[in-house]
């Protein structure tokens, strides 16, 4: 018997704001039945998701295709709701970092990392993050409640016209990935949707490739995006075993890897030949970068299909975790390739705005209280 997903309801504010429906989070399926609840036709819904999405319109008065009464009808009863840009800042090596604020007390970060062949924007599903990775700012800064589907596609249509583009006309972003503030699997009822919108024609025509949900572990929400999204899965690896990973990673101990593993065969079973997973795995100096680590993933991961990506450990205040070497992580690269596994080291993009990997903090009224409790963690320096 699979475990429930746990999922933690979203808190709003503006009680007259919640009369309007939103436009914005809703994927196709939803728009058609928001039309037909109004007495209109459902290809309207493909009509306004353009004006949305592919020319970055928010106001209903300049969708000059629908008719007048339709608009005014939009007006009354409908809203468009983006998240005020609190703060831009701009590393040297081009990524762009914002806060968005999305409530009175809450603001998120998301980041667009620029490369030669694409553009990818890095995504939050959540203000904070319930798991508490140790590696990670964003699981010490607490938490406070779920994204909206409104909310965590904003974040793209935001990107878009801060970067001056229309994705109709101009894609400077060409991925997606949900690896920003928070745990999209813990969030499916708004995640799932926005991924559906990131997807369709009528919005950003992303293809499935190009399209990826980053997760820590949680087993039934995986197997739930094998069921309902044709999308790419990265895991949040970073141990080759239990004792480690449940210091990095504590969801592990309610889902361990002889339980997360078989979840990743699943996901990949009865795909085409070119489905795959992406393992993550931070770098940590003297914890988790030994050679026998190493010999240790090559076995847990032998016949799965899947790339590693090894992450050199990007700090934050108050940690006790140093990067691994060059030397460390080179050598453990060379160990997983002779071990027939397919490995790449991501470049740090955007450590010196702290927008690199794990770095993500954003602003988050924490309703865990866990930053008033919190014991300082001491990293560990056992033997696997």
């Amino acid at each position: 018997m699979q475990s429930p997903i746990v999922e933690f309801d979203s808190a709003t504010d503006d009680k007259t704001e919640q009369q309007k429906t939103d436009l914005l989070g809703m994927d196709r399926q939803a728009m058609e039945a928001f039309f037909k609840s109004i007495g209109e036709k459902p290809f309207r819904a493909g009509q306004v998701m353009k004006w949305i999405h592919q020319f970055g319109i928010s106001d209903f008065s300049e969708m000059t295709n629908l008719g007048k009464g339709l608009r005014e009808k939009l007006s009354q009863v409908a809203q468009i709701r983006t998240p005020k840009i609190v703060a831009e800042q701009v590393s040297s090596d081009g990524t762009i970092k914002w806060l968005l604020e999305v409530d009175n007390q809450n603001s998120v970060e998301t980041v667009y990392i620029p490369e030669k062949n694409r553009g990818t924007l890095c995504i939050s599903s959540q203000v904070g993050c319930a798991l508490e990775c140790t590696f990670c700012s964003t699981g010490q800064q607490g938490f406070n409640r779920n994204l909206e589907n409104w909310e965590i596609v904003a974040q793209m249509w935001v990107a878009n016209k801060a970067l001056g583009c229309k994705p109709k006309e101009e894609r400077r972003i060409t991925n997606i990935v949900f690896m920003g503030m928070g745990e999209p699997l813990l969030n499916v009822t708004h995640t799932f949707p926005t991924a559906r919108i990131l997807m369709d024609d009528f919005a950003y025509g992303l293809s499935k490739r190009r399209v990826t949900i980053s997760t820590a572990g949680v087993v039934p929400a995986i197997d739930r995006i094998k069921q309902e999204l044709d999308i790419s899965l990265a895991i949040s690896l970073h141990a080759p075993n239990n004792k480690l990973r449940d210091i990095l990673v504590p969801i592990n101990k309610k889902y361990p890897l002889e339980v997360l593993i078989p979840s990743l065969y699943r996901f990949v079973e009865g795909g085409n030949s070119k489905k795959h997973v992406t393992v993550e795995y931070v770098m940590i100096d003297k914890f988790n970068d030994r050679t026998e680590h190493a010999q240790q993933l090559v076995k847990l991961l032998a016949d799965l299909p899947c790339k590693v990506n090894l992450i050199p450990f990007n700090p934050f205040p108050n940690t006790d975790y140093k990067r691994s070497s060059n030397n460390a992580i080179h050598r453990f690269r060379a160990i997983l390739e002779q071990g027939g596994l397919n490995v790449t080291v991501r470049k740090t993009r955007g450590d010196d705005i702290d927008a690199a990997c794990g770095q993500l903090a954003g602003k988050v009224s924490d309703r865990t209280k866990r930053t008033l409790h919190r014991v300082d963690f001491k990293a560990k320096q056992i033997k696997s």
